[in-house]
């Protein structure tokens, strides 16, 4: 297979595409060579790896045709996700900049792209994961960005799990890794980023599983002295009940006809389930109330789900005698902020 093309190893001084833009045509050069058959083959093994069907102990990514299988299926939604939690947690500490980063379980770097995209590629990033086909093929595609926080990451291996050691950062991500850990890999994980970083931010697949995953390493983060930022409106316990319901967000995902090959779809996009925590040592500003489901338009009123600081979940239905704050609730999404000036 052939290595991933940069469009900017020619110049020097050229405004780095978007983010998401970069994203794509970095992973259009990683998969140039592969047969079209090849990689829908190994997406077919992922997808039953993902949904539990193949044997915990069969490797996932067995080669590098994987791992190029795996970065244009997972990395557009994992990006997606990671993007639309970050944008939330800066929503809640404006003004604050992580000089380095730590992308924990970071495989092929999505989560550090995210990072890149979010704050003008400024952080010093490192990646570390197990397995070093990722690693690599991480490290071509940041040479494909553009991105000065990309281009000069370090990608390092390391196991993930019991007696993970992180050096002192600003902000630690861990996205999609929890599911592959046991408990108590879990517990020191969250512990370990506590301890190391200004900042956490934490991602999982938007299942009452990965929800559950969220709510104990928020407790654990929390626990260690941490302020919750984000999606919270506070950092006390989480108002749902056990096993009720699950707290849970969507990003939507532009299908490239790269993404739509590769996965089998026909549709220009999907939507990426995902729960997340954000977590932080330096003071923030929360949401008043956050929407936790897709708002319910109907006739001259919107009705929303939200949790809020003080009443844990609450409704509110705002009708056209609310005014302006009728014309905002029509434009409000599920995971936004409620109300979106800031009022209380």
């Amino acid at each position: 297979m052939r290595a991933v093309r940069s469009a900017y190893d020619s110049a020097v001084n050229v405004t780095p595409l978007p983010t998401a833009d970069a994203l794509r045509t970095a992973l259009a050069g990683l998969l140039d060579g592969l047969p079209p058959k090849q990689a829908a083959q190994a997406v077919d093994r992922l997808i039953a790896s993902y949904r539990g069907t193949t044997p915990t102990d069969a490797p996932v990514l067995r080669d590098r045709s994987d791992v190029a299988a795996y970065a244009a299926y997972r990395m557009p939604a994992t990006f997606e996700a990671v993007r639309a939690a970050l944008g939330a947690f800066r929503d809640a500490a404006p003004g604050w900049t992580p000089a380095t980063h730590t992308d924990v379980g970071g495989g092929t770097g999505a989560a550090s792209w995210a990072v890149a995209g979010a704050w003008d590629g400024a952080a010093a990033t490192t990646v570390l994961d197990w397995a070093a086909p990722a690693l690599e093929t991480g490290r071509e595609l940041a040479a494909a960005s553009g991105l000065p926080g990309l281009r000069e990451a370090r990608w390092q291996r390391t196991r993930i799990g019991d007696g993970t050691a992180l050096d002192p950062v600003d902000l630690v991500t861990v996205s999609y890794v929890l599911k592959e850990l046991p408990e108590r890999a879990r517990t020191e994980l969250a512990d370990a980023a506590a301890a190391a970083a200004q900042a956490v931010v934490v991602v999982e697949p938007g299942t009452p599983d990965g929800y559950a995953r969220i709510i104990e390493a928020r407790d654990r983060l929390v626990a260690a002295g941490m302020t919750v930022a984000a999606p919270c409106p506070h950092s006390g316990a989480c108002p749902i009940e056990p096993g009720a319901d699950w707290c849970h967000f969507s990003a939507r995902v532009s299908r490239s006809s790269l993404h739509r090959q590769v996965k089998g779809g026909s549709l220009s996009h999907e939507d990426e389930k995902f729960a997340y925590v954000a977590a932080t040592r330096f003071p923030v500003v929360p949401v008043a109330a956050r929407v936790t489901r897709r708002p319910q338009i109907r006739k001259g009123q919107v009705l929303l789900e939200l949790c809020t600081r003080d009443e844990g979940l609450a409704r509110a239905t705002v009708t056209k005698r609310h005014g302006e704050r009728y014309r905002a609730a029509r434009d409000t999404d599920w995971g936004d902020a409620w109300p979106p000036d800031g009022e209380e």
